[in-house]
């Protein structure tokens, strides 16, 4: 752009939003998608408890609580993080009777559990699934939020536009001159990390309302659900002027 009456040469020049004859610009994409091993597994527990008396109810699921927090503690360092969630308590009415008489209190727990040991994953579902009216869902597979495989995904967006753009600047027998904008447009995990992700099983008690089971089961085998990671980038650079 030629100077005016109201700039001089020295002067920085405002920038345009796209290429000239004497600097033209190329836009491109880079995309990238790895498939990983997942690096944690997150399974949900349901304990329950029933029982004529409010009292009674609660100190039965008060019992059955402590039993399955003991249970996923002794995993010890197999378990990365255990989180209590919901807590429920509430009244049965009997549908034949006149008025709101109660026929039963029922109550319940709902327990996370994260493992980053998927040796153990299987058997501690096995044995949550024989206690007493327990359910068990899961388990999501997921990455961590700080996982190297983002990083590795977005680093080949990368270098996967820088090659793009090289290969359509050869294309016009010219090269790259410098890279103008980089815009990260999405690096995101297919499975999210949050409670939103998809299960893959779905495991539920055995032992429903009835006693607990004469002999312990054997541990479930659980194949791991591969990851998909993905990111994008748009560029833009510019590049010496071609000869058309």
């Amino acid at each position: 752009m030629a100077p005016t009456a109201d700039t001089t040469p020295d002067e920085p020049q405002p920038a345009v939003p796209y290429g000239t004859p004497a600097s033209p610009r190329i836009a491109v994409r880079g995309e990238a998608h790895l498939e990983v091993d997942p690096e944690i597994a997150r399974i949900g527990i349901t304990v329950a408890a029933r029982g004529k008396d409010r009292r009674e109810a609660l100190a039965d699921l008060t019992r059955r609580n402590a039993a399955a927090l003991d249970l996923v503690k002794s995993y010890g360092d197999a378990v990365e993080r255990v989180e209590t969630g919901a807590f429920t308590i509430s009244p049965e009415l009997n549908p034949h009777a006149r008025g709101e008489r109660v026929r039963a209190y029922l109550g319940r727990v709902h327990i996370t559990a994260e493992l980053t040991d998927f040796t153990a994953l299987g058997e501690l579902t096995t044995r949550l699934a024989d206690l007493h009216i327990t359910r068990v869902d899961g388990p999501w597979w997921a990455l961590r939020p700080t996982s190297p495989a983002h990083r590795q995904a977005r680093q080949q967006a990368v270098r996967e536009a820088v090659q793009r753009a090289r290969e359509y600047a050869e294309a016009l027998d010219t090269t790259l001159g410098a890279l103008i904008e980089l815009a990260d447009i999405g690096a995101e995990n297919a499975q999210p990390y949050a409670f939103e992700a998809q299960a893959t099983r779905a495991m539920r008690s055995r032992s429903a309302y009835g006693g607990a089971p004469e002999d312990d089961a054997a541990p479930l085998d659980l194949e791991p659900q591969r990851q998909h990671v993905y990111a994008q980038v748009n560029a833009r650079f510019t590049m010496a002027p071609p000869r058309l």
